[in-house]
């Protein structure tokens, strides 16, 4: 008897030794944040989910690395807050790379190169200067760096007007609350200019790299999380690499984002 109960004992044993073996790994658990107002990049839709490019993008991500992600929406202007007081564990936002942004956070590899340009009537023809834009409204987003841009530009020869989300700039501009806005154009153009409420409206002072001078923009972590960074970085090498980016992309939008789609057929 005393040997059955040793026998049984060792195959119990083994069996869930080997179940242990067998088993999934627990999935690793991160929080994103995202602003999810910035279409076709993101937006909420009527049921209320996140929709758009970056959060397909992120989902994709977290498959692949085996995360269990919650990606959680808010103002852009509380996103790098959030994440250093560790609400967040990265932000998948396009972050233009500001120097003193970098202080702060640490940048991915760039997951689009989207340069900025200013929304103006079709008929007006400004000099960018502050001669040529004094008293001009420009309404800019809350916290971004085109808004920094602009104050360093222009100081207060123009009246920037500040608003959470681009939407709300937009429906100022329909309304002549504004006299112009700046922005990237991509999505200028997705979601203004090429539609009728956009007729009359068109990009001027040329392309500009409000990132501190520094084309691209990325997903963000904290100081102390280079290697979920590393990470994020290799993941999204795969995902472009495979034309799954490419794929993802083009639900949303037909220019390319990355030089790297040239690739992709």
């Amino acid at each position: 008897m005393k040997l059955y109960r040793s026998i049984t004992a060792i195959t119990f044993a083994g069996a869930s030794l080997l179940a242990s073996a067998h088993a999934p790994a627990h999935a690793e658990k991160l929080v994103l944040g995202n602003e999810g107002s910035y279409p076709p990049f993101s937006m909420v839709d009527a049921s209320g989910r996140l929709t758009g490019f970056e959060p397909d993008l992120a989902r994709e991500m977290c498959k692949r690395m085996n995360a269990q992600c919650e990606i959680v929406v808010m103002d852009f202007k509380g996103l790098i807050p959030a994440l250093l007081q560790k609400k967040l564990d990265a932000v998948v936002s396009q972050t233009k790379p500001l120097p003193e942004r970098k202080e702060k956070v640490l940048f991915g590899r760039p997951v689009l190169f989207n340069p900025d340009s200013y929304v103006v009537p079709a008929n007006k023809n400004y000099e960018f200067t502050k001669a040529g834009l004094k008293g001009v409204r420009i309404g800019l987003q809350r916290g971004s760096a085109q808004a920094k841009y602009v104050g360093e530009q222009f100081g207060d020869a123009v009246q920037i007007v500040f608003y959470d989300n681009p939407d709300q700039i937009r429906l100022d501009l329909t309304n002549g609350r504004l006299d112009m806005s700046l922005g990237p154009k991509i999505s200028w153009t997705n979601e203004f200019l090429s539609k009728p409420e956009g007729k009359n409206w068109k990009f001027a002072g040329g392309d500009l790299w409000t990132g501190g001078g520094e084309a691209g923009s990325s997903w963000i972590a904290r100081k102390d999380s280079a290697e979920l960074l590393n990470r994020m970085n290799a993941t999204l090498d795969t995902i472009i690499k495979d034309c799954t980016f490419t794929t993802l992309r083009k639900k949303y939008m037909e220019v390319a984002l990355l030089p790297e789609e040239a690739a992709c057929k």
